[in-house]
Formats: C-alpha cells, sequence, structure tokens
C-alpha cells in the first residue's frame, strides 16, 4: 500500500511540476496582455472606426505600431539632432514633472541603457560580513572606488529587482568573471538552485 501511495504522490508531482510553469506562463501571458490592452483601448477603438480590423487583431497590430515607434525613437536617438531634443526633453521634464528623473534613472539602471547600469556586471560573490567570515552572497559590483573598495547590489530571491546596496573592502570581493548576469539572475529566481554550477570554478559563462 505504501508503494502505491509513494508511486501516485511521485507521478502526481510529476505531472504538476509539467503543467505548473506552463499554466502559470499562460495566465501570465493573459494578464500582461490584457493590462496592455487596456492601455492601448482608445488607439484600438479608433483603429477599427477607421478601418475593418477588429477584436483582437486590432489589439496586436496597435501594439506592434508601437514597439515600430519606440524601434524609430530608439534611432533618432542615435543621431546627434536625436540626442540633442533627448537631453532637452528629459532637463524640461525633469523640471517640471516630479518623480520623472527617479523614474528615469531606475528603468536605465535595470535595462542596461547605459554602460553603467545594473545589468552590466560583473558578478561578484561577496562576503558581506568580513572577509574572515565564511558567509557569502551573490552580488553585482555597481561601483569601484579610488580607495580600492566596492558598492556591489544583492538581489533578493525570487524577484531580483529588489535588493540591499553593500559598501565593501576589495578583499571581501572574489569577482567571477565566468558568470554572466544573466545567469546570476536566473539562480536568484530560482532561490539558489543550480548554484553548484553557477560557482563552479572555470565554469564557461551562461546557463
Amino acid at each position: 500500500m505504501t508503494r502505491i501511495k509513494t508511486f501516485i504522490t511521485l507521478t502526481l508531482l510529476g505531472g504538476l511540476a509539467v503543467v505548473l510553469p506552463i499554466a502559470i506562463f499562460i495566465l501570465l501571458f493573459q494578464w500582461l496582455f490584457g493590462q496592455v490592452s487596456e492601455l492601448v483601448a482608445p488607439a484600438v477603438h479608433w483603429l477599427e472606426s477607421h478601418s475593418r480590423v477588429k477584436d483582437t487583431f486590432a489589439r496586436l497590430l496597435v501594439i506592434v505600431l508601437i514597439l515600430g515607434g519606440c524601434f524609430a525613437i530608439g534611432l533618432l536617438v542615435k543621431t546627434g539632432t536625436g540626442r540633442w531634443l533627448h537631453r532637452h526633453m528629459d532637463h524640461w521634464l525633469g523640471r517640471l514633472a516630479p518623480g520623472y528623473s527617479t523614474i528615469r534613472e531606475l528603468v536605465v539602471q535595470f535595462i542596461g541603457g547605459t554602460g553603467d547600469s545594473v545589468l552590466s556586471g560583473p558578478v561578484a560573490r561577496v562576503r558581506i560580513l568580513g572577509a574572515d567570515n565564511p558567509l557569502s552572497v551573490t552580488a553585482i559590483v555597481t561601483s569601484r572606488h579610488e580607495n580600492g573598495d566596492f558598492t556591489v547590489y544583492v538581489p533578493t530571491a525570487p524577484v531580483p529587482t529588489s535588493g540591499f546596496v553593500y559598501h565593501v573592502s576589495a578583499d571581501c570581493v572574489e569577482i567571477l568573471p565566468q558568470v554572466t548576469v544573466e545567469a546570476a539572475m536566473k539562480s536568484v529566481i530560482a532561490c539558489g538552485a543550480g548554484s553548484n554550477l553557477l560557482l563552479k570554478p572555470g565554469r564557461e559563462s551562461g546557463v
């Protein structure tokens, strides 16, 4: 009886391990699509009233047009004129819209809009309680100081966009050049699962 119960339990858990990620992904996609649909609803209504495009296809078309617009703006800001316009727009929005500068800095830091972003790395293993303490954390180096100290960002699991900032001496930091930021973030999201491979000496970057 015990063997049958164990077989049923393990089989059920195995099935859940396959089905749950797919179900959660579908639910998240539906939620995200619903949120985006609400945001673009005015444009969708306008498109439906001025063309034969209807319902879901109209929403998708509007989203594609918005992404295309973002791409075009990205091309524009690569030009001298575009950079000038962007710089002046940022200046005036920063003065007229409270909180805009803070939001912009957060976005730039996490999507890597500049070379000084969080996602530019490098990844490090940091002993936040001192070099002689065996406790260590996975961190991303965000700044190096003239005296040799480091400032590091330690993401929290399973949501790496929140975390802690530590200022530590150089002897507490072990840079891991073989580990990419993407690989480190994936380990954090998985609550440390796979860290044995992530921190393995000589491991190639990536997961």
